[in-house]
Protein backbone atom coordinates (compact mmCIF):
# COMPACT_ATOMS: atom_id res chain seq x y z
CA UNK A 1 0.00 0.00 0.00
CA UNK A 2 1.63 3.53 -0.60
CA UNK A 3 1.79 5.89 2.28
CA UNK A 4 1.16 9.64 1.86
CA UNK A 5 3.27 11.90 4.41
CA UNK A 6 2.32 15.76 4.04
CA UNK A 7 5.35 17.75 5.02
CA UNK A 8 4.81 21.25 3.91
CA UNK A 9 4.52 23.15 6.36
CA UNK A 10 6.63 26.08 7.69
CA UNK A 11 6.05 25.47 11.58
CA UNK A 12 5.34 28.50 12.76
CA UNK A 13 4.45 27.56 16.17
CA UNK A 14 7.66 25.77 16.49
CA UNK A 15 9.81 28.22 16.00
CA UNK A 16 12.89 28.84 16.83
CA UNK A 17 13.32 24.99 16.05
CA UNK A 18 11.78 25.22 12.36
CA UNK A 19 14.22 28.76 11.51
CA UNK A 20 16.79 27.06 9.63
CA UNK A 21 14.36 23.37 9.05
CA UNK A 22 10.67 22.64 8.22
CA UNK A 23 9.28 21.08 10.66
CA UNK A 24 9.49 17.48 9.25
CA UNK A 25 12.58 17.56 10.30
CA UNK A 26 12.74 19.36 13.37
CA UNK A 27 14.69 15.91 15.55
CA UNK A 28 12.49 14.38 18.03
CA UNK A 29 14.98 11.63 19.90
CA UNK A 30 17.78 12.16 17.98
CA UNK A 31 16.09 11.58 14.48
CA UNK A 32 13.90 13.99 12.54
CA UNK A 33 9.99 13.72 13.12
CA UNK A 34 10.08 12.00 9.28
CA UNK A 35 11.84 9.23 10.02
CA UNK A 36 9.69 8.14 12.93
CA UNK A 37 6.87 8.53 9.92
CA UNK A 38 8.69 6.64 7.66
CA UNK A 39 9.63 3.84 10.38
CA UNK A 40 6.34 3.17 11.42
CA UNK A 41 4.52 3.47 7.54
CA UNK A 42 7.92 0.95 6.67
CA UNK A 43 6.53 -1.24 9.60
CA UNK A 44 2.48 -0.81 7.90
CA UNK A 45 3.80 -2.82 5.11
CA UNK A 46 4.27 0.66 2.99
CA UNK A 47 5.63 0.27 -0.53
CA UNK A 48 6.28 3.73 -1.61
CA UNK A 49 6.19 6.81 0.51
CA UNK A 50 4.63 9.62 -1.55
CA UNK A 51 5.90 12.69 0.29
CA UNK A 52 4.14 16.17 0.10
CA UNK A 53 7.11 19.13 -0.07
CA UNK A 54 6.89 22.76 0.31
CA UNK A 55 8.85 24.94 3.01
CA UNK A 56 12.18 24.13 2.75
CA UNK A 57 11.51 21.58 0.74
CA UNK A 58 15.47 20.96 -0.25
CA UNK A 59 16.21 20.15 3.02
CA UNK A 60 14.12 16.84 3.19
CA UNK A 61 14.99 15.68 -0.45
CA UNK A 62 18.82 16.46 0.43
CA UNK A 63 18.55 14.35 3.83
CA UNK A 64 16.54 11.40 2.32
CA UNK A 65 16.67 11.13 -1.43
CA UNK A 66 15.03 8.70 -3.33
CA UNK A 67 14.47 6.05 -1.11
CA UNK A 68 13.90 4.81 2.97
CA UNK A 69 15.02 1.65 4.02
CA UNK A 70 14.77 0.63 0.57
CA UNK A 71 11.49 1.39 0.04
CA UNK A 72 10.95 4.14 -2.82
CA UNK A 73 9.83 8.12 -2.29
CA UNK A 74 7.99 10.54 -4.50
CA UNK A 75 7.85 13.99 -3.82
CA UNK A 76 5.20 16.37 -4.50
CA UNK A 77 5.42 20.33 -4.30
CA UNK A 78 2.58 22.14 -2.60
CA UNK A 79 3.96 25.64 -3.31
CA UNK A 80 1.32 27.27 -1.17
CA UNK A 81 0.39 26.28 2.21
CA UNK A 82 -3.72 26.25 1.33
CA UNK A 83 -5.22 23.97 3.43
CA UNK A 84 -4.82 19.41 3.57
CA UNK A 85 -7.28 18.81 1.23
CA UNK A 86 -5.05 21.46 -1.28
CA UNK A 87 -2.17 19.35 -0.18
CA UNK A 88 -3.72 16.07 -0.80
CA UNK A 89 -4.58 17.02 -4.42
CA UNK A 90 -0.92 17.33 -5.26
CA UNK A 91 -0.15 13.72 -5.10
CA UNK A 92 -3.38 12.44 -6.89
CA UNK A 93 -0.98 11.64 -10.18
CA UNK A 94 1.02 9.20 -8.20
CA UNK A 95 -2.02 7.06 -6.11
CA UNK A 96 -3.54 4.26 -7.84
CA UNK A 97 -5.05 2.28 -5.14
CA UNK A 98 -5.80 2.27 -1.13
CA UNK A 99 -3.32 4.51 0.39
CA UNK A 100 -2.39 5.68 3.99
CA UNK A 101 -2.26 9.36 5.05
CA UNK A 102 -0.20 10.65 7.80
CA UNK A 103 0.77 14.13 8.96
CA UNK A 104 4.45 14.56 9.24
CA UNK A 105 4.15 16.27 12.22
CA UNK A 106 2.65 13.50 14.47
CA UNK A 107 4.63 10.93 16.46
CA UNK A 108 3.06 8.07 16.92
CA UNK A 109 3.25 4.99 19.83
CA UNK A 110 -0.50 3.65 18.85
CA UNK A 111 -2.88 0.95 17.36
CA UNK A 112 -2.19 1.76 13.61
CA UNK A 113 -2.24 -1.51 11.81
CA UNK A 114 -6.02 -2.19 13.04
CA UNK A 115 -6.37 1.33 10.65
CA UNK A 116 -4.97 -0.40 7.77
CA UNK A 117 -6.39 -3.86 8.63
CA UNK A 118 -9.92 -2.59 7.90
CA UNK A 119 -8.74 -0.56 5.18
CA UNK A 120 -7.77 -4.12 3.76
CA UNK A 121 -11.01 -6.02 4.65
CA UNK A 122 -12.79 -3.61 2.23
CA UNK A 123 -15.35 -2.79 4.65
CA UNK A 124 -14.93 0.79 4.76
CA UNK A 125 -14.23 3.13 1.96
CA UNK A 126 -11.83 5.06 4.64
CA UNK A 127 -10.83 4.53 7.84
CA UNK A 128 -9.32 6.88 10.65
CA UNK A 129 -7.53 6.43 13.71
CA UNK A 130 -9.55 8.83 16.48
CA UNK A 131 -9.04 9.95 19.81
CA UNK A 132 -11.03 11.22 22.57
CA UNK A 133 -9.87 14.18 24.42
CA UNK A 134 -11.60 16.67 26.82
CA UNK A 135 -14.19 18.59 25.46
CA UNK A 136 -12.23 21.87 25.93
CA UNK A 137 -9.59 21.13 23.89
CA UNK A 138 -11.73 19.32 20.72
CA UNK A 139 -12.25 22.82 19.45
CA UNK A 140 -8.29 22.46 17.95
CA UNK A 141 -9.09 19.44 15.80
CA UNK A 142 -11.36 17.83 13.58
CA UNK A 143 -14.06 16.35 15.76
CA UNK A 144 -16.24 13.32 14.49
CA UNK A 145 -19.57 12.31 15.17
CA UNK A 146 -20.14 8.62 14.84
CA UNK A 147 -22.95 6.02 14.90
CA UNK A 148 -23.75 2.80 16.97
CA UNK A 149 -21.73 1.14 14.30
CA UNK A 150 -18.93 2.80 15.01
CA UNK A 151 -19.00 5.16 11.81
CA UNK A 152 -18.00 8.68 11.10
CA UNK A 153 -21.19 10.55 9.91
CA UNK A 154 -19.85 13.93 10.31
CA UNK A 155 -16.65 15.73 11.05
CA UNK A 156 -16.40 19.37 12.05
CA UNK A 157 -13.29 21.51 11.41
CA UNK A 158 -12.37 23.09 14.92
CA UNK A 159 -15.85 24.05 15.64
CA UNK A 160 -16.19 26.92 18.78
CA UNK A 161 -18.74 24.36 20.10
CA UNK A 162 -17.86 20.41 19.13
CA UNK A 163 -20.67 18.06 18.67
CA UNK A 164 -18.24 15.75 20.43
CA UNK A 165 -14.98 15.06 22.19
CA UNK A 166 -13.76 12.10 19.35
CA UNK A 167 -11.16 14.02 17.08
CA UNK A 168 -8.81 12.82 13.77
CA UNK A 169 -5.17 12.34 14.87
CA UNK A 170 -3.44 12.62 11.49
CA UNK A 171 -3.48 9.06 10.56
CA UNK A 172 -6.10 7.39 7.90
CA UNK A 173 -6.78 5.34 5.18
CA UNK A 174 -8.29 6.17 2.22
CA UNK A 175 -9.57 4.87 -1.67
CA UNK A 176 -8.59 7.44 -4.30
CA UNK A 177 -12.72 8.61 -4.27
CA UNK A 178 -10.90 11.19 -1.93
CA UNK A 179 -9.28 13.04 -4.69
CA UNK A 180 -12.86 14.24 -6.29
CA UNK A 181 -14.50 15.14 -2.98
CA UNK A 182 -11.20 17.24 -3.02
CA UNK A 183 -11.51 18.82 -6.30
CA UNK A 184 -14.95 20.03 -4.78
CA UNK A 185 -14.18 21.69 -1.77
CA UNK A 186 -14.53 25.34 -1.40
CA UNK A 187 -11.99 27.46 0.80
CA UNK A 188 -12.73 27.77 4.79
CA UNK A 189 -13.64 30.68 6.31
CA UNK A 190 -9.50 30.32 7.20
CA UNK A 191 -9.60 30.57 3.35
CA UNK A 192 -8.15 26.86 3.17
CA UNK A 193 -9.08 23.83 1.38
CA UNK A 194 -9.96 21.82 4.67
CA UNK A 195 -9.55 17.62 4.65
CA UNK A 196 -12.59 17.61 7.25
CA UNK A 197 -15.27 18.95 4.13
CA UNK A 198 -13.96 16.53 1.29
CA UNK A 199 -15.02 13.48 3.93
CA UNK A 200 -18.07 15.04 4.81
CA UNK A 201 -18.54 15.38 0.76
CA UNK A 202 -17.89 11.42 0.92
CA UNK A 203 -20.16 10.55 3.62
CA UNK A 204 -22.58 12.55 1.46
CA UNK A 205 -21.80 10.35 -1.48
CA UNK A 206 -22.51 7.09 0.65
CA UNK A 207 -19.38 6.24 1.31
CA UNK A 208 -18.43 4.69 4.75
CA UNK A 209 -15.73 5.51 6.69
CA UNK A 210 -14.56 3.85 10.11
CA UNK A 211 -13.74 4.83 13.29
CA UNK A 212 -11.18 3.24 15.26
CA UNK A 213 -10.31 4.36 18.70
CA UNK A 214 -7.02 4.98 19.34
CA UNK A 215 -5.15 2.29 22.05
CA UNK A 216 -1.73 4.36 22.80
CA UNK A 217 -0.25 7.88 22.50
CA UNK A 218 0.15 10.12 20.23
CA UNK A 219 2.00 13.83 19.90
CA UNK A 220 1.57 16.52 17.21
CA UNK A 221 4.28 18.10 17.39
CA UNK A 222 2.92 21.91 16.81
CA UNK A 223 5.21 23.91 20.06
CA UNK A 224 8.54 23.47 21.61
CA UNK A 225 6.92 21.53 24.34
CA UNK A 226 5.39 18.54 22.29
CA UNK A 227 8.93 18.25 21.39
CA UNK A 228 9.85 17.22 24.57
CA UNK A 229 6.84 15.36 25.52
CA UNK A 230 7.16 13.09 22.70
CA UNK A 231 11.08 12.69 23.41
CA UNK A 232 9.64 12.28 27.50
CA UNK A 233 6.49 9.37 26.13
CA UNK A 234 9.69 7.74 23.60
CA UNK A 235 11.89 7.20 26.48
CA UNK A 236 8.72 5.96 28.47
CA UNK A 237 8.10 3.49 26.05
CA UNK A 238 11.17 2.32 25.24
CA UNK A 239 12.05 1.39 29.05
CA UNK A 240 8.77 -0.03 29.15
CA UNK A 241 10.13 -2.22 26.31
CA UNK A 242 13.65 -3.51 28.28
Amino acid sequence: MQAVVLAAGEGTRLRPLTEDKPKGMVEVAGKPILTHCFEQLADLGADEFVVVVGYMKEKIIEHYGDEFQGIPITYAHQREQKGLAHALLTVEEYIDDDFMLMLGDNIFDANLEDVVRRQEEERADAAFLVEEVPYEEASRYGVCVTNKYGEITDVVEKPDDPPSNLVMTGFYTFTPAIFHACHLVQPSNRGEYEISEAIDLLIQSGRTIDAIRMKGWRIDVGYPEDQEEAEERLEGTARAAE
